[in-house]
């Protein structure tokens, strides 16, 4: 209840007065001061959506300004004029580069996620389609990358379940994640060949061995649910100046297949059986790892 009680006082009475002594000393707004505080990446774009109406729950609850309640929601094209609406509403100088340019960042990245979440989940809602001369011609680049030693006999054969798949069409296994479970495939197989046919390899160890492509678009699944629930924040704040990418989105896949071999060979289950419990042991990791504000997560050439 005493908890409850100064938290009502602090939000209602003390707060805007200790707002307006720390205007009055610095000569600065709120909004100044954190530029001030945290460095730029995550720390800076977490603080500046927080005030002013992102998640998690911070001092958006009593910013009054329109403007800035709603800076976090604008579009890439309109970042520049809210910035400069921002300043003029807080009376900031327009000729304060600094902060025009570090706002200007921060609004990129965070309209840049909600930009990237909406590509990533298009991709995915992409179904494999057999008949469509670009899919066709992506699945047969992931075996060419993988296996370029050995000729596919034909589209629909058993050879698929060398790389990992389920059975004699692969595009069964892409029901889930749709066409971006195979994006994903080729990215890897593409820009880290050499690690994609290591790891493949060491997918088919005799005890420890598991299903290398369907492990991969698991991995997929575990890459879009942490973007869509926001935890690719800090990562993608601290590895991007501006807009993430989709570029951004398949280098943390590359991580998370690279990382999860090391972690599955080193937890050495007894059986693929417990696949989903050592998933899930793997997730949290990952998790735990996203909550560091200076988190960076990338799997390095």
């Amino acid at each position: 209840m005493l908890v409850h009680f100064w938290g009502f006082l602090y939000s209602n009475y003390l707060r805007f007065w200790l707002k307006w002594i720390l205007r009055l000393l610095t000569r600065k707004c709120e909004l100044q001061r954190l530029f001030d505080g945290p460095k730029a990446g995550a720390q800076r774009t977490l603080s500046i959506g927080n005030c002013q109406g992102g998640e998690p729950r911070g001092l958006a609850e009593s910013c009054r300004s329109v403007v800035l309640r709603n800076a976090v929601h604008v579009e890439e094209a309109e970042v520049e004029k809210c910035v400069r609406d921002v300043m003029k509403e807080k009376k900031i100088d327009q000729k304060d580069t600094g902060f025009k340019t570090n706002l200007h960042i921060s609004l990129l990245q965070i309209s840049g996620y909600k930009k990237l979440y909406l590509n990533v989940e298009n991709l995915r809602k992409v179904p494999y389609d057999s008949d469509n001369e670009e899919h066709e011609e992506q699945l047969i680049e992931l075996w060419n990358l993988l296996m370029p030693h050995e000729n596919l006999k034909a589209r629909i054969t058993k050879q698929w379940c060398d790389i990992g798949f389920q059975g004699d069409d692969p595009k069964t296994d892409f029901r889930g994640m749709g066409l971006l479970g195979l994006v994903n495939l080729v990215y890897f197989s593409k820009h880290y060949t050499n690690e994609a046919r290591q790891i493949l390899s060491r997918s088919n160890h005799p005890k420890l061995g598991y299903s290398y492509a369907i492990v991969g678009i698991n991995l997929t699944e575990m890459a879009y649910s942490l973007l869509k629930n926001g935890a690719l924040k800090s990562h993608l704040y601290n590895m991007v100046s501006g807009l993430p990418q989709m570029e951004h989105f398949h280098q943390f896949y590359c991580y998370l297949v690279y990382e999860f071999d090391r972690f599955w060979f080193e937890e050495e289950p007894e059986s693929i059986m417990h696949f989903n419990q050592y998933r899930e042991k793997f997730h949290e990791k990952i998790k735990g790892l996203l909550l560091d504000c200076d988190a960076i997560l990338t799997l390095q050439n």
